[in-house]
């Protein structure tokens, strides 16, 4: 089990009376735990501690093994339907040209288009540090042609080093 809580179940159940439900669901009412067990082994299954909270603890007689592969098959199948979202990064440069810069545009719909967030970088070297207007701007742009498609988390404030950065996520589909 994923919380590690072990199921108690037959004689590891060491309380004197419990809520009992037959393999049909059936509600049966508080025995003794006894009576209990000779009902589970009689039956053929195991009387499985279903909530040890309640006052008295509530067993279900069941094939322990099929409830443990059942248990199994939720948790894979709950696993399976997470969507494990990625930061992903385009990197832009101030004289980044026009073709270059559709490329990395349908690159950034793509990852955004997955569910992904990303993460837009744009790199100064040298003398392009004198021109961080250019660099705003292009992030401007970019918000602009994305506008449906995304939000964005963070808008460059400031640059960091030689980078001026500003995330995207998707938005939200309602």
């Amino acid at each position: 089990m994923a919380n590690k809580e072990r199921v108690r179940r037959n004689h590891q159940i060491k309380v004197s009376e419990v809520r009992l439900i037959d393999q049909d669901g059936e509600q049966v009412g508080v025995l003794p735990i006894g009576e209990a067990l000779s009902r589970a082994s009689e039956s053929g299954l195991d009387l499985v501690e279903i909530s040890p909270k309640a006052n008295p603890p509530v067993c279900k007689i069941m094939d322990y093994g099929k409830f443990k592969f059942e248990q199994a098959k939720k948790q894979q199948a709950a696993k399976k339907k997470q969507k494990k979202v990625q930061l992903k990064e385009v990197k832009f440069r101030p004289n980044t040209e026009e073709a270059d810069f559709q490329v990395k545009l349908r690159k950034l719909r793509e990852f955004i288009a997955q569910g992904n967030k990303v993460k837009v970088t744009i790199q100064f070297r040298g003398r392009e540090l004198a021109h961080r207007d250019i660099g705003a701007d292009m992030l401007d742009r970019l918000e602009d042609e994305l506008v449906d498609e995304v939000t964005v988390e963070n808008r460059p404030k400031k640059m960091e080093g030689r980078f001026m950065t500003m995330m995207l996520a998707p938005k939200a589909s309602n």
